[in-house]
């Protein structure tokens, strides 16, 4: 379905300075070798941290989950009654209780969210993902685990994908992750961006492996293709992206020796692999017209649709990269709307 058209402010003044701001820091931290500028990359990325005294009603606090590889996820949730302690308790005694909670009766969603940024930029910290992800506990009254995934080029392929596959297992494993009367995770995987991708790809091993996920959420999801499409032709550097940037990440994150047919960027392409008959997730699928890779987004949608699976399609058509990341248009009213029906539509086995 198509999101309202904004026919006078295309890109809002906030959302463009945002972004322009990222694309300027994203072209001086990528070096021509395909090495990249971690140090100065960390200090110019904005992050908050962790809140275990609730702010706005939420609260959150970081957790190792894979000491091997020093993985780390941001866990967000409502702020229980009597969170209102002072002193060491207050941040103390909320998380540890939760960590030992039983499993609820009431159901509620977890939403395992992987932040964007092209497997390069960003963190589970960064301030833009950290209200995004408040935002989605506000709205499902659930738990969000922000993965803090390992990012390329110093992490190639598969890393970002295997921790997203720890953190699923690490969920499924917790009782406190649990609800309702089967005591169930009722998982959903979601992600904008290179973050789309990765929840594209742990989704296909959960149904693989038999992990039951209770749907996926894919924002502005990143695929890639050595044939260009028709909307890469032509919004190549209108909206903030150039197919040069998307080819520099590519490079970084795939296996030195692959091309952008490798199954990680093309996933129904000539290497890519079908998923008919498998129990593959629900899909909703969030695409902003003025995204150079629309057209791709659009093609991974038909081609879920012809392997037999349920997907959604939210194309909001005058709205560029990042639209979700701050809440001065119709369309991020719109999506985050269909955020909360998908989650409240799919929340039951």
């Amino acid at each position: 379905m198509p999101c309202p058209s904004v026919v006078h402010t295309v890109v809002p003044l906030h959302t463009w300075v945002l972004i322009s701001n990222f694309k300027l820091s994203y072209n001086i931290l990528r070096r021509a070798d395909g090495t990249f500028e971690r140090d100065l990359g960390e200090y110019l990325d904005r992050r908050v941290p962790a809140n275990a005294r609730p702010l706005e009603g939420v609260s959150s606090f970081d957790h190792i989950i894979d000491q091997s590889v020093g993985l780390e996820v941001r866990i967000y949730r409502a702020a229980a009654e009597g969170d209102a302690e002072e002193g060491a308790a207050a941040v103390t005694r909320p998380i540890l209780e939760f960590l030992t909670d039983a499993p609820a009766a009431e159901p509620f969603p977890v939403i395992i969210f992987f932040h964007g940024g092209s497997f390069v930029h960003s963190s589970a910290s960064s301030t833009i993902y950290d209200s995004l992800c408040r935002r989605f506990v506000k709205l499902s009254k659930g738990v969000v685990v922000s993965v803090n995934y390992r990012r390329a080029p110093e992490h190639r392929y598969p890393c970002a994908y295997d921790d997203g596959w720890t953190a699923l297992k690490w969920v499924m494993s917790q009782p406190f992750m649990r609800s309702g009367g089967d005591a169930q995770a009722r998982v959903f995987l979601s992600g904008d961006s290179s973050g789309g991708n990765i929840a594209h790809h742990v989704a296909v091993r959960a149904a693989d492996e038999g992990v039951k996920v209770c749907g996926n959420i894919l924002l502005n999801a990143m695929f890639g293709g050595t044939e260009r499409t028709e909307s890469e032709r032509r919004l190549d550097g209108k909206y903030f992206v150039t197919l040069q940037d998307r080819d520099w990440y590519w490079k970084a994150y795939l296996p030195e020796d692959a091309d952008r047919d490798h199954p990680a960027c093309n996933p129904f392409g000539p290497n890519g692999r079908r998923l008919g008959g498998l129990p593959f997730a629900k899909s909703l699928i969030i695409v902003s017209g003025l995204d150079l890779t629309c057209d791709r987004q659009l093609a991974y949608a038909d081609a879920l649709r012809e392997d037999g699976h349920h997907v959604k399609v939210v194309q909001c058509e005058n709205a560029t990269v990042g639209f979700y990341l701050l809440p001065n248009t119709v369309h991020y009213h719109e999506v985050m709307e269909e955020i909360s029906d998908f989650l409240n539509a799919n929340l039951y086995y």
